[in-house]
């Protein structure tokens, strides 16, 4: 059975001028020295008006599943057992995120680090990886597609916080990334602290948008639908600077001869998760248990290395997973 895809939803990605009210890939580069873990939790743009909540260490997911069940023998009326039935698994998914996310010219589909997450998940449930639909969405649609129940899950360079558990679910951690800059070469700028008075674009509806904020209050922060519309903006000339994950600002550089991401140290730490309904416990907990197989049979470190080690270097250990949360 072939992959599907469908349009955006809401339509083509437009990049637009972000209005702050108060201060509240060169393809490749050294790797990312991150900030130690635990991070530090950031607020999300769509939950911004929301309180602030402890809810004890944002990365602590649903026990996994023990032992992972087959395919033929998922538990009767539970939430992979309806996918199932349907017979594809659907993700929403980006398709302008080079490397993790992000439509092949030669062949029309969509491939990346998260991609290969979302087939991982189908050969789970199907025992056949090709068993999915993508729906291409937006980062501030990320949400409100779990939400209305569009989506099973969203693998979509997701960064794991307080106020998004409050939402959704997650998995555990499925990667660790860190926010960094990218700027013209030539520029001075060779970090978020050389960037006072200048535009700076970031994804609405993101982290990297709330971290912008945070920790440049005297850069003009500037929004888009995604990362490549902030790059449309940087080509243009209308931003000096676009900040986000290491991950994401090496699939712009690659893809822009002007563009370089400086020799830095990450200024945050970004701990990706796949997204579910709040309500599909089961579902998250079987997806953890697949996330335990794929890091101790290899499987996490080939799809790394497929996508992620010329621009990033060799990979990493799996990262360690954390569990306790209760439902």
């Amino acid at each position: 059975m072939r992959h599907l895809w469908r349009r955006p939803l809401g339509g083509l990605a437009t990049a637009v001028s972000l209005t702050v009210l108060s201060g509240c890939g060169l393809f490749s580069y050294s790797p990312t020295p991150l900030p130690p873990e635990p991070p530090t939790p950031q607020p999300t743009s769509s939950a911004a008006t929301s309180k602030p909540t402890n809810c004890g260490n944002p990365l602590a997911s649903y026990r996994p599943s023990d032992p992972l069940p087959s395919p033929d023998a998922l538990p009767g009326g539970s939430t992979m057992a309806k996918i199932q039935k349907r017979g594809r698994l659907v993700a929403g998914v980006s398709a302008d995120t080079y490397l993790l996310g992000s439509r092949n010219p030669s062949t029309g589909e969509i491939e990346g680090f998260d991609i290969d997450m979302v087939k991982a998940v189908a050969k789970a449930i199907f025992g056949n990886e090709n068993r999915y639909q993508l729906k291409v969405i937006t980062a501030a649609q990320r949400i409100p597609a779990l939400e209305n129940g569009d989506v099973d899950m969203v693998a979509r360079n997701m960064t794991i916080t307080c106020d998004r558990w409050k939402q959704i679910a997650f998995s555990a951690k499925y990667y660790r990334s860190g926010q960094k800059i990218l700027v013209r070469k030539g520029s001075k700028a060779k970090s978020i602290n050389d960037l006072d008075g200048q535009k700076v674009c970031a994804p609405i509806g993101t982290s990297s948008m709330d971290n912008l904020i945070k920790e440049a209050p005297k850069a003009i922060p500037v929004g888009a639908d995604t990362h490549t519309g902030c790059l449309v903006l940087f080509q243009e000339g209308q931003v000096a600077a676009i900040t986000g994950d290491d991950t994401v600002l090496a699939g712009l550089a690659a893809q822009d001869p002007y563009a370089v991401v400086p020799d830095q140290r990450a200024f945050t730490a970004e701990p990706y998760g796949l997204g579910f309904n709040s309500k599909d416990v089961d579902l998250v907990r079987f997806v953890n248990a697949r996330l335990d197989e794929m890091r101790g049979n290899g499987e996490w470190t080939r799809i790394y290395n497929r996508w992620l080690r010329d621009p990033l270097g060799s990979a990493p250990n799996p990262p360690r997973p954390v569990y306790g949360r209760n439902r």
